[in-house]
């Protein structure tokens, strides 16, 4: 438990044991019968001298009742340094010897009627100095917590400047890191967890169960947990392996809504896989894979149905290939290639029938990827009939060519030529077909 809550507790338990302490104090003094009332002094009676000190009896109730009552406090207040059980075992054993003795410890001088006003305040000075320590002690620790706080938002602001490319104006990326961050088509690299302080963690060593995160064997870990803001909801957890020390996995609360939303996995310290829920609803929608410290491979689900519906892959730092299911009905039915970062082919089931019937090639033109040539299966048996090449016009894609084979027999039969995509020449070389 930390110290400032130590001290709040400590004061809420003041008032029960201040309580307790008069109580016990007047029980003591108001036992048995009461005593005569003083007659006075005979007529003709002499004063009587004064009480020899040999025997005095002591300090008066009352005085034995002050003296328990400053012996709890200050025992309440040092047992305070471990925790309110220790504040209440302080206050009590204080309490009882004061209420004894008439004298409160480690003041110096008796709790009775001898002791004076001066000795009375000195003891509620030193008292006051006690809680104003104690106070003053929780501030400093309240300063100390709100610091993290602020370097956990400064740590977020840097990771998201770091996330947005060249305009998040990260100093210590290199150009090259930053033009590799911009473009799409690069294999991201694999997120380090942040640098953070370890005296913000809470640490406690726990037995993972096999199967809990799909372990083959029962894991035992240091558990590191993060809860910045004292909810109770921790927004980072880290699991490190207590043989060997490496991290081994991380779960995360990106947003702070009290809820996970990224899962890590990591073998020797590197991550190898990571789930992600971008929409909120506690159910992981990214799946990621890692090797080298590159992305090779990420799965979404889009339409958040539970169904993965686009899948990427990747080779070295480059995007190689994706396959989409745009109607969700768990085939897939487009499937792009790249290579070098560029798109060259796209492959297409635009009829749903299950086989590619569209077959598009790509080629760079003015740093962007323009339609070269395209393939299709008008008649569904799997071959392509219809060839049509493009052109770039004024910046535009413009038809050129169309190839048809129209019986079948795998050879062309119509060709037909444009101009700015206009029809302005057709060739048959089939007579049968005459006229079109």
């Amino acid at each position: 438990m930390s110290r400032p809550f130590a001290v709040s507790r400590v004061r809420l338990l003041l008032p029960l044991l201040l309580g307790m302490g008069l109580a016990c104090a007047t029980s003591g003094t108001g036992s048995g019968p009461a005593p005569d009332p003083d007659p006075g002094p005979s007529a003709g009676s002499q004063t009587d001298p004064p009480a020899d000190p040999q025997t005095d009896p002591g300090p008066s109730g009352g005085d034995r009742a002050r003296s328990a009552v400053e012996g709890m406090l200050i025992g309440a207040i040092i047992g305070g340094q471990a925790g309110p059980i220790g504040a209440a075992v302080g206050a009590t054993t204080l309490l009882v010897y004061s209420a004894i003795t008439g004298e409160v410890p480690f003041q110096g001088a008796s709790g009775g009627g001898g002791s004076g006003a001066g000795s009375e305040a000195a003891r509620e000075r030193a008292l006051e100095e006690e809680l104003e320590r104690h106070a003053s002690l929780e501030e400093a620790i309240q300063e100390e917590l709100k610091r993290q706080e602020d370097l956990l938002r400064d740590l977020d602001r840097e990771e998201a400047a770091r996330a947005a490319g060249p305009k998040g104006g990260d100093a210590t990326a290199s150009e090259e890191e930053l033009a590799e961050r911009a473009d799409p088509r690069a294999a991201p690299r694999a997120p380090k967890p942040r640098d953070l302080p370890p005296a913000i963690f809470e640490e406690e060593r726990v037995s993972v169960a096999k199967g809990t995160w799909g372990n083959a064997k029962r894991v035992r870990a240091v558990k590191k947990s993060l809860d910045a803001d004292r909810d109770g909801k921790p927004e980072e957890v880290r699991w490190f392996d207590e043989e060997s020390g490496y991290l081994i996995r991380q779960e995360q609360d990106r947003d702070y809504d009290g809820r996970g939303d990224a899962w890590s996995r990591y073998e020797w310290g590197e991550l190898v896989e990571r789930q992600l829920d971008e929409d909120g609803n506690g159910e992981p929608d990214v799946w990621e894979r890692y090797a080298g410290g590159r992305m090779i491979g990420r799965e979404i689900d889009r339409d958040g149905d539970g169904k993965r519906d686009a899948f990427y892959r990747y080779e070295g730092d480059s995007l190689v290939e994706e396959r989409h299911d745009p109607n969700g009905d768990g085939n897939v039915e487009r499937v792009l290639f790249y290579e070098q970062r560029r798109l060259v082919r796209a492959e297409e089931d635009r009829d749903g029938d299950g086989r590619t019937d569209t077959w598009t090639h790509y080629r760079e033109t003015g740093g962007k990827d323009a339609v070269a040539r395209i393939e299709k299966d008008s008649k569904g048996d799997g071959q392509a009939d219809v060839f049509e090449t493009f052109e770039q016009k004024d910046g535009k894609t413009v038809l050129a060519k169309r190839e048809e084979d129209m019986n079948g027999d795998g050879k062309v039969d119509v060709t037909s030529l444009y101009e700015d995509g206009k029809l302005v020449r057709r060739q048959i070389s089939d007579p049968a077909l005459l006229p079109l």
